[in-house]
């Protein structure tokens, strides 16, 4: 298991407000105690008032501003985790169409309905982001030349409550990992709430192919 450089992940962040947004789509799902989908939601992030999108910037938040290397760890997709029909392979799909195929994704939530275990009804946030990527100068100041556009998704589980209230996510993924300042498409990053062991193991069997 590789270390996230926390720097790496505070520069994420700061494109995460809403002056700074770098997000294009939010879509998401609710599903019941038992992993039934009760619903489902495919938006431009833009579109959304300021006041859902900052509650949904809260959220996509949460996953990369974390406590790096104790809540939020780095994995490796291994190459028998990223053969055909793998999740690998689904989320570069995903991360490919910017969450615009509905199909792909319903197929997706059926699948972690399947396997996910948590105490309740719960929410699967997606976001889509891009993100240009500035050169850096050997002084470490910023030449604003865009050395690459990283192109990503965020994963949030949160439970839900009321008429579909999310609560604080009880875990989650960056995909592909932000390494380096440049996209690692062997690597994600996994978020994990203090305590939620139940979730985060659950969460692996879903990714890794081997777990």
């Amino acid at each position: 298991m590789g270390k996230i450089d926390r720097e790496d992940m505070l520069e994420l962040t700061r494109r995460m407000t809403l002056k700074r947004n770098c997000f294009s789509r939010i879509a998401g799902a609710y599903l019941d105690e038992e992993g039934f989908v009760d619903g489902t939601f495919n938006r431009h992030f833009q579109r959304l008032s300021s006041k859902d999108q900052q509650m949904n910037l809260d959220i996509a938040k949460a996953i990369p501003f974390s406590d790096t290397n104790v809540q939020l760890k780095e994995y490796t997709f291994e190459e028998a985790d990223r053969k055909p029909g793998s999740i690998w392979q689904f989320l570069m799909a995903l991360k490919e169409c910017e969450l615009k195929n509905d199909a792909m994704l319903d197929a997706f939530y059926e699948e972690f309905g399947g396997k996910y275990r948590t105490d309740g009804s719960y929410a699967v946030y997606f976001f889509y982001g891009s993100y240009d990527v500035p050169l850096k100068a050997s002084d470490k100041e910023s030449l604003w030349e865009s050395e690459e556009v990283y192109q990503f998704i965020i994963c949030a589980v949160c439970p839900v409550s009321g008429d579909y209230e999310p609560g604080e996510p009880e875990c989650g993924f960056l995909f592909p990992a932000f390494k380096d300042r440049s996209s690692d498409m062997h690597r994600i990053n996994i978020f994990q709430a203090d305590g939620r062991i139940q979730q985060i193991e659950s969460l692996k069997k879903i990714l890794f192919s081997q777990s």
